[in-house]
């Protein structure tokens, strides 16, 4: 199959699917949930033959209706388009497996369509966000994803939920508002909603319009930093991810965050250049609020007792090191950028499914009472495990990966200061991460003999938090599955409005 069309059927399917679960009501059960998985295997291989097209043939724009790109609707696909709508696909997939018998004590019986709506649109805002060549269309998108994020966290029906699903949206509604304002701005400047045209007309006149520029990606920088949780605007994160059911958390910290920091990809290379971004300096503000992330939020991480608030907090200094690639403004620093997208996709959601499944099965939150559960539930802790050494960096892992290409990149840019920044971090990770590991697996629980048990979890959680621990670890050990990738896409992205 090698139709232009492949876009349009993804994201038709998903939302014809997400309409469609109110009408499966009375068929809850074993023959919806084939179904839901029947749609995302689709959905999944119809991404793949996007991939497979678009590395053959290179990238290309689809226009609805044939009407001129500058009133009409344009999806603009390349080698990293395709490659995130696939990893999407695959850990949303993953995930809502993990989630069938996850959801049985986490929402009640009456909300799992409710749920599972959510969840599908929540694919279809963020596959729509990463193919729009439009401004006003990325807006769309991304108002529906984020009244959606806020729901999936609300639906829990609880206090703790209910008061984080109403930060979120006030800050959610903050970020949308200056975003709107920035792209109001680049109008003003430009006449112009298509990013392709923007990018052309903006190439003409920015000298003239320095100062106009420059406050539009301020708001714009900002309202996208606030949904994508860089701090200090991050404090709506913690107890959004830490409250929400556990497959909303991996969706969130794993997928979610990636759509927004994409789409300041989008703004800062496809939009206003990278020779304008530099001139304008927009890079230098965003290295500042990068390492302030990669150092604040592993500190913050370091005093939380939860273990989702402490996973939470990660993500935060995780952003850090890709708003760090992007700040750095060279082919490097953006392909080190793309690459710890992926990484941290997997990473993030071995550890919060993992977690997750503790809470399952002992119902323990607080790092302190986890002595011996390695051996309680080695499944579990392993698939954590691996999920920490990612993030800590040690080779053989994705993440070990994504610091080594960052740390190239730092150096090839002229910033020999910010690896110590990357290594500072790593260090902090190491000791917010590693004593949970060491007393899973050395330390005995008061009363408990360490005995070796098999996990008492149902196994599609199992098989799921398996098979994303296992991506890590193939990015880490073949990191050239994805780097050829990206590398491919990279001067198609920078020069995509050339």
């Amino acid at each position: 199959m090698n139709s232009p069309h492949l876009p349009v059927y993804i994201l038709v399917l998903l939302l014809i699917f997400a309409v469609s679960i109110p009408l499966f009501k009375k068929a809850y059960g074993r023959w919806f949930h084939i179904l839901m998985m029947c749609v995302l295997g689709g959905a999944l291989g119809l991404s793949l033959l996007e991939l497979l097209k678009v590395n053959r043939e290179g990238a290309y724009s689809y226009t609805f209706g044939n009407y001129d790109a500058g009133i009409g609707i344009q999806f603009l696909i390349d080698d990293f388009s395709a490659l995130m709508t696939f990893i999407v696909l695959l850990l949303g997939l993953l995930i809502i497996m993990y989630s069938l018998k996850d959801l049985d004590h986490e929402i009640e019986a009456s909300r799992r369509y409710g749920y599972y709506t959510l969840v599908f649109l929540m694919l279809f805002s963020m596959i729509g966000m990463i193919f729009t060549n439009d401004m006003f269309n990325l807006y769309v998108f991304m108002e529906i994803l984020s009244l959606v994020s806020v729901a999936v966290i609300a639906i829990k029906k609880k206090k703790d939920t209910l008061m984080a699903s109403m930060k979120y949206l006030m800050m959610g509604a903050i970020g949308s508002v200056t975003i709107l304002m920035g792209f109001a701005l680049l109008y003003m400047v430009t006449g112009h909603l298509n990013m392709t045209l923007i990018f052309t007309e903006i190439n003409e006149v920015w000298e003239q319009y320095p100062r106009n520029i420059l406050l539009a990606m301020g708001f714009i920088l900002t309202g996208f930093g606030i949904k994508a949780a860089i701090f200090p605007l991050h404090n709506w994160l913690p107890d959004a991810h830490s409250s929400a059911p556990t497959p909303s958390s991996a969706l969130l910290s794993g997928l979610v965050v990636k759509a927004y920091v994409f789409a300041i990809a989008k703004m800062m290379y496809r939009v206003i250049g990278q020779e304008i971004s530099v001139n304008i300096g927009v890079n230098n503000y965003i290295i500042i609020f990068a390492v302030m992330s990669m150092v604040m939020g592993s500190v913050f991480a370091l005093t939380q007792r939860d273990i989702k608030r402490r996973l939470a907090y990660s993500s935060v200094a995780q952003i850090g090191y890709i708003f760090l690639g992007l700040a750095l403004a060279t082919p490097m620093g953006f392909s080190a950028a793309l690459f710890h997208v992926i990484s941290h996709a997997f990473m993030k959601s071995a550890l919060f499914l993992s977690a997750g499944s503790i809470i399952y099965l002992t119902g323990r939150r607080d790092v302190k009472n986890l002595d011996g559960i390695g051996y309680e539930m080695p499944i579990s802790m392993t698939v954590f495990s691996v999920g920490v050494l990612g993030m800590i960096g040690i080779p053989g892992t994705s993440g070990f990966m994504s610091k080594w290409y960052l740390g190239l990149a730092v150096l090839d840019a002229g910033h020999p200061g910010l690896l110590l920044v990357i290594l500072l971090s790593s260090f902090l990770n190491a000791l917010y991460y590693l004593p949970i590991v060491i007393s899973a697996f050395l330390r005995e629980r008061p009363g408990v003999p360490l005995e070796m048990h098999r996990d008492g979890i149902p196994k599609t959680m199992k098989i799921s938090m398996v098979l994303v621990a296992f991506g890590s670890i193939v990015i880490g050990l073949f990191p050239h599955l994805v780097m050829d990738i990206i590398e491919k896409a990279v001067p198609t992205f920078i020069q995509m409005g050339l």
